[in-house]
Formats: C-alpha cells, structure tokens, sequence
C-alpha cells in the first residue's frame, strides 16, 4: 500500500511517497509562512505520487489516506492544529481532513511531528523493538513525544509526553513563549539563542544569574577543551555569531557547537547541555523507557555532544532508575516521514510501535 505524507516542518516541509517505511519518493520545500505553503505542499505531493503510480490513477496507488505532521498540539479527531508553531499560525484550528479529501480525495490523519519521529524510529529506525522509549528534538525548539508498552502516548486532550521542552529547570529564568517561567526550552533552544548569546557576552554565563557551586560540582561532563592557544578571538567566535544575528542571519546551536575553540561558546553550550540534561532526566522519570532518541541539526555534532549529554543524564537519573542509552537516528531528516507511513498504515489510531516490523 502507499503512504502519502506530509511533514510541515520548522524549517522546511517535507513529503514522502512510502511502502511500508520504504520511501519511494522524497523532496522538500521551503517555508513561506503562508497558506501558499499547503498549495505547494500539494502539488509537489501530486508530482511524486504520480511518478510511483501514474498519472491516471485516481486511487494513489492504493493510498487511503494522508499522513500529516504539524509542530504543535493537535487534535486528532477534529484533524486540526489546536497551537500553531509561528510559521504555521495559518494552519491554527483549520480542518485538514476537509483540506485533504478537496485536494487529493482521501481523508486524512494528522498528528504532533514529535510523536510521528518517534514512532518513525521505533517502528523502523534505531529504536525498532523498544516498548518504551521518549525522543528529544533540539532545534528551533524542543520537540519531545513518548511510547508506552509500544504505543504513542496521547493523553485525554492530545497533549501528553509532547510539552517536555516546557518542563520548569529554572524558577528564576526567563519568561518562555508558552507564558511559563523557565521553561527548558526558553533556555536551550535555537529561538532562545540570541538571548542566551547576550547573558555571555555581558556576564560569562547563559543564564539570568551564576551557576552555584554545587550546580557546577554536579553539572557532569563539559564540552571539550579548546585546542592550545584556542581561546582566542577567531573568524567563527561568537563576536563572528553577534555580528552575523545583527546583519540579520539566522545562526542555529550547530554554529555555536562550530566555534568552541572559544571558551564563551564552551559556556553557552555547557549551559545548553545541563538544560538538555534536566529535561531527558524529567522524561525519563516520568516515563522509564528503555531507550533515548536525541535528534535535531545539532546532532550532527553527536560524538562531541552525546557522551557529555549521556553522562549528565545518568549522573542525575534516581538512584535505581534504569540508565537509558542515548541514541541518534541514522536519517534524522526522516524520521517524522517514516512515522507518517506507519500513521497511515492504522488508519488513524495510535498504533503500536511494532504491529508491523520492518524485515
């Protein structure tokens, strides 16, 4: 059967023609921030639909509904984006099934891009036979979903395991976009950047006070040291990054992980490390998995980032808590796709993370 999916992502839309977790026909498109993104959306779908199955096919290939993904809190049986990420502030209570059937005449399934990766990975990426696993995405935000005794976890109103980036690790930090106080992702996040950039530059440190004595005896593993005679003013410091947000660029936390031969940027990602730690330690307390998964762009730097991060998390899990390992997926960019054409398989229900096991 084919799957047709949709992930509008926060920095590009992506769209998959699948068999089964086999994506036959991938490509992205930009994001504008408008409605045009859902025409786009559409015929870019229709184009490579149509490259797998023909042109005069009315069925899609057997397809029976679209998949979509939305970077937000969904409700599932209305198909519709309850709280709109800002590119998608269009898409905000609009009805997707109704979108979907006028366009390509089948129904559709719509779900948080958090819980469609994670079911991706589990279903056939590094998470494959796990019962019970959480992910965390670190990017624009922070993206988190969880699966319990291998099926999504939902909750009454569709918002449980999905707002772990707004998990409170500092009572005294800033005010987050959610209206929360200290809120991990107000902290350690692409959006918070420049802000936490600026608590360097004026104090020394990434947050809205110094880091206490015990908070640095505890804080575990740091980012590496700079190379000798590394802690001098170079084209990538993060002068190099302050000049490159005031000409109006957009910088990501892979910039900052790219200069670290400067001790400020050491300090802005040791700050980010023990914020993303705080927030794996939450999930894993709150949901025991057996796993891990850690994604987003900065994941590219995985070797210096993972075992800092790993260390941390099991510094500070309980005493008896299993220690999860923390793993990467092999095709980030995929991920949420690859959980779509699963989605698409139960026809909408919550499936389980195993029902049909990649060969």
């Amino acid at each position: 059967m084919t799957e047709l999916c949709i992930d509008f992502g926060g920095s590009a839309i992506k769209l998959g023609v699948c068999d089964d977790g086999r994506i036959l026909a991938h490509a992205e498109l930009p994001v504008r921030g408008t409605p045009d993104d859902l025409t786009q959306a559409a015929g870019e779908l229709r184009r490579l639909a149509h490259t797998q199955v023909g042109s005069g096919t009315p069925s899609w290939g057997g397809a029976s509904v679209v998949s979509i993904a939305v970077p937000g809190v969904v409700d599932r049986r209305r198909c519709a984006l309850i709280a709109a990420h800002d590119k998608y502030g269009y898409l905000a209570g609009r009805d997707l099934d109704a979108w979907s059937r006028e366009t390509f005449g089948l129904p559709a399934v719509v779900e948080n891009d958090a819980r469609a990766a994670l079911l991706g990975e589990a279903r056939y990426g590094v998470a494959v036979g796990a019962q019970n696993a959480v992910i965390a995405l670190f990017g624009t935000g922070i993206g988190t979903a969880a699966l319990l005794d291998g099926r999504l976890l939902h909750g009454g109103h569709d918002h449980a395991g999905i707002l772990g980036g707004h998990v409170t690790v500092d009572l005294d930090g800033p005010v987050c976009s959610c209206g929360n106080v200290g809120c991990a992702e107000a902290l350690a996040s692409t959006w918070a950047l420049e802000r936490s950039l600026a608590a360097v530059e004026l104090h020394g440190f990434a947050t809205n006070g110094g880091p206490s004595a015990d908070s640095e005896r505890r804080a575990g593993p740091s980012a590496p040291a700079p190379a000798e005679g590394g802690d001098r003013r170079t084209p990538g410091d993060l002068s190099s990054l302050r000049e490159r947000i005031d000409a109006g660029a957009a910088i990501g936390i892979a910039d900052v992980v790219e200069t670290l031969d400067h001790s400020d940027s050491r300090t802005l990602l040791d700050r980010y490390l023990r914020v993303w730690s705080a927030a794996i330690v939450t999930l894993c307390h709150a949901y025991d998995p057996d796993v891990v998964i850690v994604s987003g762009g900065v994941m590219r730097s995985a070797p210096l980032i993972v075992p800092a991060l790993t260390e941390q998390v099991h510094a500070h899990l309980w005493s008896s808590s299993f220690r999860p390992p923390l793993v990467v997926p092999d095709r980030p960019d995929v991920s949420v796709v690859l959980g779509l054409s699963a989605l698409a398989q139960s026809d909408g229900r919550a499936p389980s993370a195993t029902e049909r096991p990649r060969t």
